[in-house]
């Protein structure tokens, strides 16, 4: 029943909750919020929250970049976030979610991977990134990657002494360079939508996961949905998403 009358809404231009179709949920982010992490963040997108938290640790790196640390993102849906989640492994739906969000930090380059080599071809420092979804009412990719950003910036780096880590005697901040944030941009019928809640979601035709860079250049790109898009439709859904990504980004300053 709410999602018919959600999409009749947005037929008459008009939204469940009374926003415009590019306006998001209100936003609030709140770092270092874990004191065991190396780095953490909590972000709540309306009703939605997610808590992102940084953990970083030494292994060998990858034979293809011997020079360059690695960076790894994990998901948990919880059941206490969804009646929708079930315990176990991660399902199809946060393993998803964890390649979108990687693939977001991982070709902006926002952190210089090679500045956390320790030992060429054996050791480097390893980032962990742990995204535990607390309560699920829509947009989850856009509230976890706002969420892994967020605590990455605030990550410090353990000293290391006689080969063994420190924990909680850091050495200096993770070489982060770059903010990049990612817009989820909605088609219902003709339409177009950011931040869809959880009614929405569910009459979505499809929708563009679009991560933006500091400068507005694209760096990924992930399409859900059975609906396809025009050319004008992805030229009109990367605008919003660099629009969007530019008011996103001032929330971490």
């Amino acid at each position: 029943m709410e999602e018919r009358y959600a999409l009749e809404l947005i037929e008459k231009n008009k939204r469940i909750d009374d926003r415009k179709f590019e306006d998001f949920r209100p936003i609030t982010i709140e770092q270092g919020i874990i004191q065991k992490a190396e780095g953490s963040a909590r972000v709540k997108l309306g009703d939605t929250e997610i808590i992102a938290g940084v953990k970083m640790n030494i292994g060998e790196p990858f034979s293809d970049t011997p020079n360059e640390g690695i960076l790894i993102v994990n998901s948990e849906f919880t059941p206490l976030a969804s009646p929708d989640f079930e315990s176990g492994p991660p399902g199809e739906d946060a393993v998803e979610l964890s390649r979108v969000v990687d693939r977001g930090l991982r070709e902006s380059k926002c952190i210089e991977l090679e500045k956390l080599c320790i030992t060429p071809g054996e050791k480097v420092w390893a980032v962990f990134i742990d995204i535990h979804i607390i309560n699920h009412h829509g947009n989850l990719l856009d509230c976890a990657a706002l969420a892994a950003i967020s605590a990455l910036l605030k990550t410090k780096m353990p000293k290391i002494v006689d080969e063994k880590i420190v924990r909680e005697d850091y050495e200096k901040d993770l070489p982060v360079v770059a903010k990049p944030i990612t817009i989820t941009v909605c088609k219902v019928g003709d339409k177009f939508i950011v931040d869809p809640t959880l009614e929405e979601e569910n009459i979505l035709d499809s929708k563009l996961t679009i991560a933006v860079m500091d400068d507005d250049r694209i760096c990924a790109l992930q399409k859900q949905g059975k609906r396809e898009f025009d050319i004008d439709d992805i030229e009109k859904m990367v605008n919003i998403a660099i629009k969007k990504s530019g008011e996103l980004r001032k929330l971490l300053d």
